[in-house]
């Protein structure tokens, strides 16, 4: 199975069983519903690009970041159950790279512009919180722990001004990352 009249720019395809096995389904852009494609989701094979997937349909609930390589078991390597339901395709970004975050929803509090990677914004900007930002260029990886750990977000040029709101009620992201892997 894959999509039809897509750009060659990414391609990750998805096996029901772990160790590429069982039944697959070939993505090259966005799908936001995948449960008719797949029962469920074990392992999966980037042979280019890089991709966001997500355990819900329509880009919600947890994300993982998936690059280039194979991944035989995920569910065991990252924790994630056997239910990818989504995935977006993360485009390359040529260029600068400026988000500016807020401490508190609605672009409130202390705010800061980011142009490179912060692994703890707690010792950087001596921000304890991280609740809204405006990202200018670039693709970027929230975490909700330092040192790029714990549940992540993708972050594409917007404006986000509650992650609350967006389904990540009680998440705190302490460090950022710019999405710069080669994506080939």
């Amino acid at each position: 199975m894959s999509n039809t009249g897509m750009n060659m720019r990414g391609k990750i395809t998805f096996y029901e069983e772990k160790n590429f096995q069982g039944r697959s389904y070939e993505c090259m852009n966005d799908c936001s519903d995948m449960t008719s494609y797949l029962s469920r989701c074990q392992s999966c094979r980037v042979e280019s690009g890089c991709f966001m997937v997500y355990d819900r349909t329509n880009y919600m609930g947890n994300q993982y970041f998936m690059k280039r390589g194979e991944y035989s078991d995920y569910q065991s390597m990252m924790g994630m159950r056997d239910c990818v339901r989504s995935c977006r395709m993360i485009p390359m970004h040529r260029g600068q790279f400026r988000m500016k975050i807020y401490e508190n929803e609605n672009f409130g509090g202390q705010s800061h512009e980011m142009m490179d990677d912060c692994d703890n914004i707690m010792d950087r900007y001596r921000m304890n919180d991280c609740q809204s930002c405006n990202v200018m260029d670039g693709h970027w990886l929230m975490y909700e722990q330092p040192q790029y750990r714990g549940k992540q977000m993708y972050m594409r040029p917007g404006e986000y001004r509650s992650f609350r709101d967006m389904g990540m009620s009680g998440m705190k992201f302490m460090s950022m990352r710019r999405i710069m892997d080669s994506c080939n």
